[in-house]
């Protein structure tokens, strides 16, 4: 990723464990990118479906532009995304696997398109979850010991 950060899921790597990151386009009507270029989006609750030969995001908000007609979008609508024939067979490839799923990890500006970063992901158990935690809380006391040693 290297533009501006629209939105991010911050539940992707606490409740997955991600192996494999890929970078897809989104189909978006006009309302939608002006929507998105105020900064507004969710994908907290979104997923990600695949139906034939393509994959979708379903549950993604992006809510009406505020200035738009009739024409206005309707906020939580499927949306394709755009990938590379070879990318989406090794993703259902992976998705077959036992535990595997896509997870939306975040929508972002890449020059003046609009990308969507999605990953693969098997879920945590109980017990990964708190290590999780606790290497979390270890690195913050690290940190504060640093800090203190050097004032």
């Amino acid at each position: 990723m290297n533009g501006k950060q629209i939105a991010y899921n911050k539940k992707a790597s606490f409740e997955y464990e991600i192996t494999d990151k890929y970078e897809a386009g989104i189909v978006l009507k006009g309302t939608e990118i002006k929507s998105l270029r105020s900064g507004t989006c969710s994908i907290s609750e979104a997923y990600i479906i695949d139906q034939e030969d393509e994959i979708f995001i379903k549950g993604m908000t992006i809510p009406e532009f505020k200035h738009g007609n009739i024409n206005n979008h309707e906020p939580k609508r499927l949306r394709k995304l755009l990938l590379h024939k070879k990318e989406i067979v090794a993703i259902k490839k992976a998705v077959n696997e036992k535990g595997n799923t896509l997870i939306p990890v975040s929508v972002y500006f890449k020059g003046s398109l609009i990308k969507l970063s999605i990953a693969i992901g098997k879920g945590k158990k109980l017990y990964d979850k708190r290590n999780s935690i606790k290497d979390r809380e270890n690195s913050r006391q690290l940190d504060r010991v640093i800090k203190d040693y050097n004032n």
